[in-house]
């Protein structure tokens, strides 16, 4: 079976999780540098990774606004659609993924300057888990 790829979109990394191949349970990958590189290491991971669809995060406002991180996840779901027009794009909301994987990896007994090489990928793993547990609730 075909795997989910989640992205955490962020100003200098996008943090990046991919389902198991049963699509149950969401595993973290290294984060994705977010510059010209990225597209090129998105349809890369696609295509190594038997990818049929990719969940892009899209953080709003506690309050359901949109701030100017859910325009920068806007920009990276079009350019994405743009690049990979053949693959199933979807955004899903990720309030508060990145304070649950701070806490996650605090509780795994991380010092909070190691979270930074893990915090984009943790984020990336919580929205995808989210995305997973939200469709086996229907």
């Amino acid at each position: 079976m075909a795997r989910i790829l989640g992205i955490d979109p962020g100003t200098r990394r996008c943090g990046v999780s991919i389902t198991d191949s049963a699509q149950t349970m969401a595993f973290p990958r290294p984060a994705l540098a977010a510059d010209e590189s990225l597209m090129s290491a998105l349809s890369g991971l696609v295509q190594d990774e038997s990818v049929v669809l990719i969940v892009v995060g899209r953080p709003v406002a506690l309050s359901g606004k949109e701030t100017a991180s859910t325009s920068l996840a806007d920009q990276l779901y079009e350019s994405i659609q743009r690049t990979l027009p053949d693959m199933e794009v979807i955004q899903w909301d990720e309030r508060l993924t990145t304070r649950e994987a701070q806490r996650s990896l605090s509780g795994a007994g991380m010092k909070a300057r190691q979270h930074r090489e893990h915090i984009d990928s943790a984020a990336a793993v919580i929205m995808l888990q989210n995305y997973l547990d939200g469709l086996n609730a229907l």
